[in-house]
């Protein structure tokens, strides 16, 4: 007996089996969606927050008094350097003056705390973990305080070694405040990724540790000096507190002081103003730019082994 088989005619998919059901989007994906955008819009801000200035500084420095009064945002139109030309030919000379003692305040100090920082930090990593922890955390201390609580005993150092309202008071304060702190703690970290078998090769070979810090170790530092000698020079440059009050108004001016005396008691020259504004930018911009390379290279040294 054969067992008969009966054949089910196939049935056809209806139009709804064809069609896959539609889904709505999970609601994590909408918030991460508007968290995006919201992150792009904050950015953009703050973006602008800090280019602002920039912007105000150059198309001010490019209009007439009356232009800038009417509207400071506005492009100039027509532009002019009548601002530039009258900012360098002042009777005060205080754009000559300022940019000189700036530029000499800067190098004098940058000279004297790059190779301070750098030996010192060499020093600390030949020296015991628990050593090196305490002398950090000392310079930390002169990271965290602020400048303004340790300027009247400053003043009053640079008063008992007759270096008041001098250039030489000056450029020791710099050396002696955070700057060098900040230098230590930037060689200290760009040291660990330098290995331990080149300074003990040098070692074998019979250096001793002047010549492995002058021969070897300042050679490989080089990125980290640009990056220590760009912050200094736009900190040092950039200080209005310590030339004001260890200079004095009287005795000379930086490029900073040199702005602050160029505003009017009761009436400002703002055409005259941003060209001196724009002057004093000139100079760390250009510095910045030539160190770029070496700048990044810095910053992203040193962060691993």
């Amino acid at each position: 007996m054969t067992a008969s088989t009966s054949h089910r005619p196939a049935q056809r998919p209806t139009s709804r089996s064809r069609t896959a059901p539609q889904t709505a989007p999970p609601p994590h994906t909408d918030r991460r969606a508007w968290a995006a955008k919201g992150h792009l819009v904050a950015a953009g801000l703050l973006t602008l927050a800090f280019v602002s200035p920039i912007y105000l500084t150059i198309v001010n420095a490019f209009k007439t008094q009356h232009q800038i009064i009417r509207d400071p945002a506005a492009p100039p139109a027509p532009p002019t350097t009548h601002n530039l030309t009258d900012a360098l030919a002042r009777p005060d000379r205080i754009v000559q003056i300022g940019l000189t003692n700036s530029a000499v305040t800067v190098i004098a100090s940058v000279l004297l705390i790059i190779p301070l920082g750098a030996a010192l930090s060499f020093w600390l990593t030949r020296r015991s973990a628990r050593l090196r922890r305490i002398v950090l955390a000392g310079f930390a201390a002169g990271l965290m305080i602020p400048p303004a609580v340790v300027l009247l005993p400053t003043i009053r150092i640079l008063t008992f070694l007759h270096l008041d309202h001098t250039y030489a008071g000056l450029i020791l304060a710099n050396v002696g405040g955070g700057y060098l702190s900040f230098a230590v703690f930037v060689y200290s970290g760009f040291l660990r990724s330098i290995p331990d078998e080149i300074i003990e090769a040098a070692t074998v070979d019979g250096a001793g540790t002047l010549r492995i810090w002058r021969t070897i170790v300042m050679p490989l530092l080089r990125p980290a000096t640009a990056t220590v000698a760009i912050f200094l020079s736009l900190w040092i440059w950039n200080d209005f507190m310590n030339p004001q009050f260890i200079l004095g108004p009287l005795h000379g001016q930086t490029i900073t002081t040199g702005l602050y005396l160029s505003v009017g008691q009761y009436s400002t020259n703002y055409a005259q103003l941003f060209g001196v504004m724009l002057l004093a930018a000139v100079v760390p911009v250009a510095g910045y730019l030539a160190l770029q390379k070496q700048f990044i290279a810095g910053l992203t040294s040193g962060a691993t082994k």
